[in-house]
């Protein structure tokens, strides 16, 4: 059984509104995501009959507008006079193409230009404003380097800056549908194959496919395959961010190492690399890259010095905390040796996004104010608090593997702490509780 394809119900409808306008004017749709995220397969199901697809390979743009004639030509039928030599002159002849004849252009990998040929962006801006009020060209543009993406569409210095009609950032899939793929592939999956699915996957739909249709569906199968030989997992998360970072990636990596080992502040990062300059770093990589979140306690203000960081991926959270952490066994070909201890420390990463999963499952559910409390010593912390400020309602949950584990008056006497310093949820009815896995 191989994975068949799930959700995006919503994107579907509007890549397909989009291509209904662009039969009466040409339309620009730029869809942004991480590597792995379903780009290409969602851009394909537009629901055209006639579509192109250009890739935009790190290669010369002769050679690529080679790759683009041959598409033209088997695609369409249409004959060619020459070969053009760059893409300026592909592009231009489509948009004229598509005067008579409306269809679909996907081009992905578009960031690929800065480094193909960077001229290419004020080409299609100028080409662009010329025909698009006579074209019927439905275009899709994809791109998975984040950064370089929104550099492109949305720095107003750029020359596509306002030009898409419509923007598409699409995300992991969410815990209901995650929960659906998993059933169906093994109905009679548990809490802790769910949970590992999870923390391994994040969501990430090439991700979930590699192992589901591998038939590697319960916890220690998953886990199992993670350090099998050629096991693609191994080089991922430096495939994903390597281009990111570019020169500096051995800080950028070493920070992300240590946030997902555990060190949640500044100080703590710090102190561990023996580099007290991390500051810029963070900045970045919370900002620009997206790779971190910067989290405060509930209701915190922003000036707040109580802030910890966290990877917002769970697969690079997984990614850093063993296959780049433990390295030097990638690099001697030990896949053994590190997958003992990914078997040994995989409950301190579980459980970490066993708290990441109930936050997104209350998230999705689009009523709630969602978070975490702590105070400033740390010593009083709430794994998670759900409000609904509509009914004027909050509930405190103790997150616990095991139900049994979970202790009513110690986390009864840390609410008092917190409602003591969080005016915000005085006047709520305050509900408390536990959450397990029994609960996913």
């Amino acid at each position: 059984m191989l994975m068949k394809f799930y959700d995006r119900q919503s994107e579907q409808q509007t890549l397909q509104d989009m291509l209904q306008q662009s039969r009466h004017e040409a339309r620009m749709t730029v869809l942004m995501g991480r590597r792995r995220i379903g780009k290409t397969e969602l851009s394909v199901r537009c629901g055209d009959d006639t579509l192109l697809y250009f890739f935009v390979g790190k290669k010369a743009e002769t050679l690529l507008c080679q790759d683009y004639v041959c598409e033209i030509r088997e695609k369409l039928g249409v004959p060619i006079l020459g070969t053009p030599a760059t893409f300026s002159e592909v592009f231009r002849f489509v948009l004229q193409l598509s005067v008579n004849r409306p269809f679909t252009l996907v081009i992905d990998e578009f960031q690929n230009f800065m480094k193909v040929n960077p001229a290419v962006f004020s080409d299609m801006q100028r080409d662009w404003d010329l025909y698009k009020g006579k074209s019927r060209l439905n275009l899709i543009i994809s791109g998975s380097v984040f950064t370089l993406m929104k550099k492109i569409f949305e720095d107003y210095e750029e020359p596509l800056f306002g030009r898409a009609n419509e923007k598409i950032t699409l995300q992991p899939f969410t815990t209901d549908v995650l929960k659906l793929i998993l059933s169906d592939f093994n109905p009679r999956y548990t809490s802790e194959d769910l949970l590992a699915l999870y923390s391994i996957t994040g969501g990430v739909p090439w991700y979930v496919s590699l192992l589901l249709d591998k038939g590697k569906t319960c916890r220690d199968d998953m886990l199992a395959a993670l350090t099998e030989e050629n096991s693609p997992f191994i080089t991922e998360g430096r495939n994903i961010l390597i281009e990111e970072f570019g020169t500096d990636y051995v800080t950028y990596f070493s920070i992300l190492t240590c946030i997902a080992s555990g060190l949640k502040t500044r100080s703590e990062i710090e102190n561990e690399l023996g580099n007290d300059n991390i500051g810029p770093y963070l900045m970045k990589l919370e900002n620009y890259y997206k790779v971190i979140d910067r989290s405060l306690p509930i209701f915190a203000k922003q000036n707040s010095k109580k802030v910890r960081y966290a990877l917002s991926d769970s697969f690079l959270t997984f990614w850093f905390r063993f296959f780049y952490k433990y390295q030097a066994l990638v690099e001697n070909k030990a896949l053994g040796a590190l997958g003992e201890i990914i078997r040994r420390d995989y409950s301190s990463v579980s459980g970490f996004t066993m708290e990441r999963y109930f936050m997104k499952k209350f998230q999705e559910q689009g009523r709630y104010i969602v978070g975490k409390w702590w105070d400033r010593t740390g010593s009083n912390e709430i794994d998670l608090v759900v409000v609904d400020p509509i009914a004027k309602e909050a509930w405190i949950y103790e997150l616990k593997k095991q139900g049994s584990r979970y202790k009513e008056g110690e986390l009864r006497g840390k609410t008092e702490v917190m409602l003591s310093q969080t005016p915000e949820l005085r006047n709520m009815a305050v509900h408390i509780g536990s959450l397990s896995l029994d609960d996913m």
